[in-house]
């Protein structure tokens, strides 16, 4: 076996075993967490890792056994074959992703995204398949699984970027940063006209990625354990209204009981009016209030609350209160707040009140 042989068989059982155990952290981590919220992103990109994994089998096992020149065409073939896979299957993850830019998150999240992956993922393994078994020549300064490569760092460094920025990482943000432009670097290096080690390009760029792939993964678990939100009755409300040196009245609120939050915030003056309408409610009754009917049209009937767009408004504007402006979404933080914050009537679907004990929300007006 010559050096450049054993240096190919040491990194193929470098990927081979590393890139295996990458894969089945992730997915191990996926089991406990994400499986439960029906997130398969992780899925995703565990399996990209099990594609270097694979490729790094495929090394060990043309170095053992099929040590012919003739034989590099298909070993050239299989590389570029997993390497594809493993781009793909990062596209895939994409959408997946909590934080997209909002350059790019309609494409990402379009329902002709696989479509949009799929195709120049088509474009690139045929020919390498055509080579491989045919002999015919590509004909392009790299191979393809380079340029479908650089096509999915451009998504991938976007997606990465905005993930840890958005969950107040900045120094993960930059090394993601560096780690992409790393990976970019390393694909550009592949020319034959540099005369670096290909393995050790490899090695660099994918250990990057894979310890990235896990920074992300416990940046999510980081997420889900600091923004739990506690049942109504640890939930402490008041609305405080007074008036400004200056003479403008201001509205604030001061929310107990969220951890990692801004504990108090400002109001406009219509959505701290219907939040004091049910704080009143309270002590007018038993806290209810009453949504307009979408088919209703009359004009002499007055309801708390014309429509549920009201309700929808005063979540947004308490979680950007909460969160900032643009640093909650939906699934982890709206639609959690909505269910404990207000309770709908059993009886009748167009009743709702405050979730949170009436002796833990109060009006103070100076």
């Amino acid at each position: 076996m010559t050096i450049d042989q054993e240096i190919l068989w040491f990194y193929g059982w470098w990927q081979l075993i590393v890139c295996l155990f990458a894969f089945m952290g992730l997915l191990a981590i996926w089991w406990h967490l994400g499986k439960k919220q029906g997130d398969l992103g992780q899925v995703w990109l565990a399996l990209s890792i099990l594609c270097w994994s694979l490729s790094g089998a495929t090394e060990v096992i043309f170095i053992s056994f099929f040590q012919n020149p003739d034989h590099a065409p298909y070993l050239n073939g299989l590389r570029s074959v997993f390497s594809l896979s493993n781009s793909l299957f990062i596209l895939l993850g994409l959408p997946w992703f909590r934080y997209l830019p909002e350059r790019i998150a309609p494409v990402i999240k379009s329902k002709s995204w696989t479509i949009i992956v799929l195709i120049p993922f088509g474009f690139s393994i045929l020919p390498t398949i055509s080579r491989v078994f045919f002999s015919r020549e590509i004909g392009l300064i790299y191979e393809p699984d380079i340029y479908y490569g650089i096509f999915t760092l451009f998504f991938l460094g976007g997606v990465l970027w905005e993930s840890f920025q958005k969950r107040r990482l900045k120094w993960l943000a930059w090394l993601s940063l560096t780690c992409i432009l790393t990976t970019l670097l390393a694909q550009l290096l592949k020319h034959p006209s540099f005369e670096i080690n290909p393995a050790l390009l490899s090695a660099i760029f994918k250990t990057f990625l894979i310890m990235i792939f896990f920074a992300l993964a416990l940046s999510w678990v980081k997420e889900l354990s600091e923004h739990v939100i506690p049942a109504a009755k640890y939930l402490q409300l008041q609305l405080i209204e007074e008036k400004h040196p200056t003479g403008k009245m201001e509205h604030r609120v001061k929310f107990f009981g969220i951890p990692n939050t801004q504990a108090e915030f400002q109001l406009s003056p219509a959505l701290f009016e219907l939040l004091s309408k049910f704080i009143q409610a309270f002590h007018d009754g038993e806290g209810w209030l009453e949504i307009k009917p979408k088919s209703d049209e009359r004009t002499n009937r007055s309801y708390d609350i014309q429509d549920h767009n009201q309700i929808k408004r005063l979540l947004v504007g308490m979680l950007d209160g909460l969160y900032g402006k643009g640093q909650w979404n939906k699934e982890l933080h709206e639609l959690p707040l909505r269910q404990t914050l207000f309770e709908m009537s059993e009886k009748r679907e167009r009743k709702i009140r405050l979730a949170i004990p009436a002796k833990n929300a109060v009006i103070i007006s100076n």
